[in-house]
């Protein structure tokens, strides 16, 4: 007769695989992890031991916020690595637009408060009375181009904080970073200058290309540099190169400017600003935390 197997409580189980056992009891109830048995008369939830490896294929993931439904898919091959690894791919996407979505926050903040709220608004209502001619038209006053510059890059931040994006909108958001670049260049002062080379080159950075990615983040650091710019424009300006070599697969390269951010980051004033950069420098490929 063969052997009975073995079947662990789900007590047992969250100690072997480090869930626990509230959480083990949910992901039966969503039909994620269903227990081998359940005893009919006491309703305990009975696992077999080779439910041991998914269950800490689920910790793993859950433990970095994967969705269910994609935790699902991977537990549906299990020892699939490339496909567990696309959905690592994907996942890590999305969790880039949702840092990107906070700092395009934190960039247009910058500008109601060095525009005014007021003034944002009649722009605004200006902005949804004109025809499309007169917002293609940028040879009109100061105040014109820096609504255009203003609005291309905010633009690209909201490229950048789709999930999903097609080969047009990543073309899309390649020239509007340009198009934001040369209006600033034109109105804009030198932290407005240093910002939008820190944009181009994370657009070049997102599409992989890492030439272009190193050449403006190189000139967002100049710029910071000969205007004496600190506080987190530099810190960000820094982050831009180690993110840059990150693409190049120049881990050394990255690793150096990643230092140099973390250095400049101690001097930032506000708690909030440097925790972003923070985030960003954790969210650079291949990089370890130095934190």
């Amino acid at each position: 007769m063969a052997d009975e197997p073995e079947l662990i409580t789900v007590g047992q189980l969250a100690r072997r695989v480090g869930l626990t056992a509230k959480a083990l009891r949910h992901y039966d109830r969503v039909g994620l992890l269903a227990p081998a048995v359940v005893d009919a008369g006491t309703g305990y939830r009975l696992y077999s031991a080779e439910q041991v490896g998914p269950a800490r294929l689920v910790r793993l993931l859950r433990s970095v916020d994967v969705p269910l439904d994609q935790v699902r898919e991977c537990l549906a091959r299990p020892d699939d690595e490339a496909a567990i690894q696309q959905v690592l791919h994907r996942h890590r996407r999305r969790l880039q637009a949702r840092l990107d979505r906070v700092r395009g926050d934190l960039h247009r903040t910058d500008h109601l408060i060095e525009d005014g709220v007021t003034t944002a608004m009649t722009d605004q209502n200006k902005n949804e009375n004109e025809n499309e001619n007169d917002k293609q038209d940028t040879s009109g006053p100061a105040g014109d181009e820096r609504r255009l510059a203003a609005g291309l890059f905010n633009g690209v931040w909201r490229l950048l904080e789709q999930e999903e994006r097609s080969v047009e909108d990543d073309d899309r958001m390649l020239h509007m970073a340009h198009a934001s670049r040369y209006h600033w260049g034109q109105i804009g002062t030198a932290v407005n200058r240093s910002r939008g080379e820190w944009q181009v080159s994370r657009v070049y950075s997102v599409l992989g290309r890492a030439e272009p990615a190193l050449y403006h983040a190189r000139r967002g650091l100049e710029i910071c540099q000969e205007h004496g710019t600190a506080d987190w424009d530099l810190a960000f300006a820094y982050e831009s190169l180690a993110r840059a070599h990150a693409v190049a697969g120049d881990k050394e390269q990255a690793r150096a400017w990643t230092e140099q951010a973390l250095a400049a980051a101690e001097d930032i004033a506000e708690d909030e600003e440097r925790e972003l950069v923070l985030s960003d420098l954790e969210a650079i490929p291949g990089q370890p935390r130095f934190w």
